[in-house]
């Protein structure tokens, strides 16, 4: 530095320098900016990196990490895990719907679910039962049973139900359709299907689904017992009157096949 200054303030070596050259030193250069003292630039860091593209992921990393270490013990040494406690969890209930002459309780004794959960049954029929179901929070069941002459009232929500008795019977009072829609509607699986025992409350629609194979297979691989259906006794008087007409009117004789007439 000292060397410069003993040169510039020589008056033959600066007129030797091209004109304007000293001017052009003197003036500021506008392209580049002075540099900054280290405690500038303490105070004015510069940007991240573009590598950090999350800076909030990284954030929430970075505090996740530090309430890890600050939960730990003081002297920074993790303490030993203590013994685990055993999570009990609740037996599952089979509601078996079947009349008393079958205890499928005794069957069920000892029995565990994976080796693990124990099975609570309770059984009843149909007449013995009434529920609510929930889109959300599944199917109540209210049960009404007689055991041993004293009146067993309970509430519960069954896992799994066992279909061993009919949905629908001829008979006054014995239609429990309703039951299996709400058993369905509460989404509880079953054994058979809640779908296949509500179509087997009715025949017709069970003998409908045989006529669909029938006429896959054909009448000898699945032969099928010629039936007529009739949606109410109307059509069916309809017909015994038009036979009984045509019977009375008609005076031809029947012939049976390979005669003539």
């Amino acid at each position: 530095m000292n060397f410069l200054r003993r040169r510039l303030s020589d008056s033959s070596f600066v007129a030797n320098l091209p004109n304007g050259y000293m001017t052009d030193l003197q003036r500021p250069d506008s392209s580049t900016s002075s540099p900054a003292s280290p405690a500038m630039e303490r105070r004015h860091p510069q940007p991240l990196a573009a590598s950090f593209s999350s800076p909030g992921s990284s954030l929430f990393s970075s505090f996740s990490s530090a309430m890890k270490q600050t939960s730990q013990a003081p002297s920074g040494l993790m303490e030993p895990p203590g013994p685990s406690t055993p999570v009990v969890q609740r037996p599952r209930i089979l509601l078996v719907i079947d009349d008393a002459h079958t205890d499928w309780a005794k069957y069920f004794h000892g029995k565990k679910v994976n080796g693990e959960i124990e099975i609570r049954v309770e059984q009843a029929e149909f007449s013995e039962l009434n529920l609510a179901a929930y889109v959300t929070g599944g199917c109540m069941v209210d049960m009404q049973v007689v055991r041993n002459g004293t009146k067993v009232v309970r509430s519960f929500k069954p896992d799994f139900i066992l279909v061993r008795q009919h949905a629908y019977s001829m008979a006054l009072g014995e239609d429990y359709r309703s039951l299996v829609i709400g058993l369905q509607y509460g989404g509880l699986p079953a054994v058979n299907s809640l779908y296949s025992v509500y179509n087997f409350c009715s025949k017709p629609w069970v003998f409908s689904q045989l006529i669909k194979i029938f006429h896959s297979l054909g009448p000898e691989k699945f032969p099928l017992v010629e039936q007529t259906f009739f949606p109410n006794h109307k059509p069916m008087e309809m017909g015994a009157q038009n036979r009984g007409k045509v019977a009375s009117e008609s005076e031809r004789p029947v012939f049976t096949t390979g005669s003539t007439p």
